[in-house]
C-alpha cells in the first residue's frame, strides 16, 4: 500500500533523468483536432487488466491497445505490455486474465512502461468500452509511478453504441452483447490486446451510424456519448 502512502503525503516519484525527459518530451506534443474527420485522425483503442475490479486499492496490471488510423484497424500499431508486480495477484484473479506470477514478477518496471505507454499513444483520443474503470486504472498508475495527472480525451463506446442504436439499448449492454449483435470474434477474451482489437471492431462497426448524424470525429463520438448519458440520468 505504499502508492497509497505516497499519495496521502504528497510524495512524489523518484524518477531518473531520462524518465523525466520522456515524460516532458510527451507533455510538449500538442493535442489533436477534435473535429478532424474520422478518416484523417488516429484513434487509440485501450482496455486494460489488473488486480481485480476495486479502483481504489487494485493494481494495473496490463495495457493492450491498437490503433485505429484513417477509418482502419493498424494491426502493425498496437501496444502490450505488463507492468512489474512486487505481489501477484490472487490465483482466481489470475485465472481471469491469464496472467501469471512469473510474468507479473518479470514485466517492466512500471514507471517505464507507462512512458512507453504515453509514447505509443502520444496526444491522440483513447476509446473504451466502460471507460471508468480503464481511465481510473491508468489515471492512478500515472500519478502513483509518474506524478502525472492524466487527463486526457476519452471517448465511451458504452454509450455510443446504445445512442446510435436505441432500439438495442435495453438487450445490449455489455462488450460481449454489442459483439454478438456485430457479429465480432476474440481470440482471448479477457486479454487486454484482444479485448481491444474487439472494441476497436466494434467503433468500425458504429462507424455508418456517425456520418448520417454529423458525428464522423471524435467529438461527435463525445457528443454522442454525452446526450446517452444524460437521457440515461434522466430515465
Amino acid at each position: 500500500m505504499s502508492w497509497l502512502l505516497d499519495r496521502l503525503v504528497g510524495r512524489k516519484p523518484d524518477l531518473t533523468p531520462p524518465q523525466m525527459q520522456r515524460l516532458a518530451t510527451w507533455q510538449a506534443l500538442p493535442p489533436p483536432r477534435q473535429d478532424a474527420p474520422f478518416n484523417e485522425s488516429r484513434y487509440v483503442v485501450v482496455d486494460v487488466e489488473s488486480s481485480g475490479l476495486n479502483i481504489s486499492r487494485d493494481r494495473l496490471i496490463a495495457i493492450g491497445a491498437v490503433a485505429v488510423t484513417n477509418g482502419r484497424i493498424r494491426l502493425d500499431d498496437s501496444f502490450e505490455i505488463v507492468l512489474q508486480q512486487a505481489q501477484v495477484s490472487e490465483k482466481d484473479n489470475i485465472l481471469i486474465h491469464g496472467i501469471g506470477g512469473t510474468a507479473q514478477r518479470e514485466g517492466m518496471a512500471a514507471a517505464d512502461a507507462l512512458l512507453a505507454f504515453l509514447e505509443y499513444l502520444g496526444k491522440d483520443p483513447l476509446i473504451a468500452f466502460h471507460v471508468a474503470f480503464d481511465e481510473s486504472m491508468i489515471g492512478r498508475a500515472m500519478r502513483t509511478f509518474l506524478g502525472l495527472d492524466f487527463r486526457h480525451a476519452w471517448a465511451d463506446l458504452a454509450y455510443v453504441a446504445p445512442a446510435l442504436h436505441p432500439q438495442l439499448a435495453r438487450r445490449y449492454r455489455t462488450l460481449d452483447d454489442w459483439m454478438g449483435r456485430f457479429g465480432i470474434g476474440n481470440y482471448a477474451r479477457h486479454n487486454a490486446l484482444a479485448d481491444a482489437l474487439s472494441t476497436a471492431e466494434l467503433l468500425l462497426a458504429l462507424r455508418p451510424g456517425l456520418a448520417p448524424r454529423g458525428m464522423a470525429s471524435f467529438g461527435g463520438l463525445k457528443r454522442l456519448e454525452q446526450e446517452h448519458r444524460r437521457q440515461t440520468l434522466s430515465v
